[in-house]
């Protein structure tokens, strides 16, 4: 395996569309290495061109030692899975599994036991003498999975590979993918794996470190644990977690700890700050994670009055929708803490839990609360 690096890494078309901005990303060898980001963002297209499906307009792509910008795919050491599974229809699942090893000539008794030994992996063994129409959809997945884990590549590439799947297979597909990278890197060989999905659960669920991508731009890279705690700008702190972070324009003033006001309305936050606020009075974002706004009753002081405009029983937990003036919050509530005679149309009060708070400069998006840091 090997580490890869994307140094200023650009792409213009033809018509003079700028699709990737200068980018850097160093992977570490044997790091599961997410891209994530919505629809055109540019993420499949830095994945094409580190295969050398597409060719870059600018920088330089390093696997290893070897810088690859004028290679072509087959001899960049790279293995990729696609979305479509893209295997051979006419050859059955073994001969799917071996063909990359005969065209480089390996030895029948090397591709005999590769091919027992990925079969065995993937618990693939029942499988290898049907044809790809004879698969089911997640059985298809672990053979392209299979033909790729074979070839023993620098780097591992996956283009979305699991988004044909329906969602129980999916979780099981996550599970499976990040078992064999654990499993390769205990054995010794470990993968260097860069995924591309637009599911923020596949991200934050499988990788070591996370990717944030939007139009061609990286927002940032971090693990999941930090992105989901520290975003670095209100772009990350929406696309990551689940509902999405409320994003409301507020306006700031300090004093004993600090004020929000929205819509003519204020809520005062003394506790909690820990001295993390680094930011001027003034135009802010507020960020704050719909788990961490607390559902109070109306009267309660020092709250946002807001409007229910819906709520949603999800078994567990309540996520119920607000309106405070013009801006919407979302809030995410235990079921047992619920209280049940609340409806739409009825008010309560809103109020950010004071350690949970993000705030991010108005006109730029980036943070401006040490929480970050």
């Amino acid at each position: 395996m090997a580490e890869l690096k994307l140094k200023s890494v650009e792409k213009t078309y033809g018509n003079g569309f700028k699709a990737v901005h200068g980018i850097d990303l160093d992977v570490a060898e044997g790091e599961f290495m997410v891209l994530v980001g919505p629809s055109g963002c540019a993420k499949s297209t830095t994945l094409r061109m580190i295969a050398g499906l597409e060719t870059i307009t600018g920088g330089e792509i390093q696997i290893g030692d070897n810088v690859v910008n004028d290679l072509v795919p087959g001899k960049r050491g790279i293995a990729m899975v696609f979305q479509n599974y893209a295997l051979y229809p006419h050859m059955k699942v073994r001969k799917n599994l071996s063909f990359g090893l005969k065209l480089k000539r390996e030895p029948k008794e090397k591709i005999a036991s590769s091919t027992a030994e990925v079969s065995g992996i993937l618990e693939i063994e029942e499988l290898l003498d049907r044809l790809p129409k004879q698969l089911s959809g997640g059985q298809a997945q672990r053979v392209a999975l299979g033909r790729a884990l074979i070839k023993q590549p620098e780097v591992f590439l996956f283009d979305e590979p699991l988004s044909n799947l329906d969602a129980k297979l999916r979780a099981s597909m996550r599970v499976r993918i990040t078992d064999l990278h654990k499993r390769l890197r205990d054995e010794g060989r470990p993968a260097t794996v860069v995924y591309v999905t637009h599911d923020q659960v596949e991200a934050m669920t499988m990788g070591d470190r996370i990717c944030v991508m939007k139009d061609g731009h990286i927002m940032q890279v971090a693990d999941p644990e930090t992105l989901y705690d520290r975003p670095a700008n209100a772009f990350v702190a929406g696309f990551i977690g689940m509902p999405e972070m409320n994003l409301v324009p507020s306006v700031l003033t300090q004093g004993e700890g600090i004020t929000l006001t929205l819509d003519g309305q204020s809520v005062r936050i003394t506790e909690g700050l820990d001295g993390r606020v680094d930011v001027l009075e003034g135009p802010v974002t507020l960020g704050i994670r719909p788990q961490h706004l607390e559902v109070l009753p109306e009267a309660e002081t020092n709250t946002f009055s807001a409007e229910i405009t819906n709520l949603e029983f999800m078994g567990h937990e309540i996520v119920l929708h607000a309106r405070v003036g013009t801006a919407n919050f979302v809030a995410v509530i235990p079921s047992e803490r619920f209280n049940k005679a609340l409806k739409r149309g009825d008010r309560v009060g809103l109020r950010p839990i004071g350690s949970h708070i993000h705030l991010f400069d108005a006109d730029s998006g980036e943070s401006r609360s040490l929480a970050s840091d």
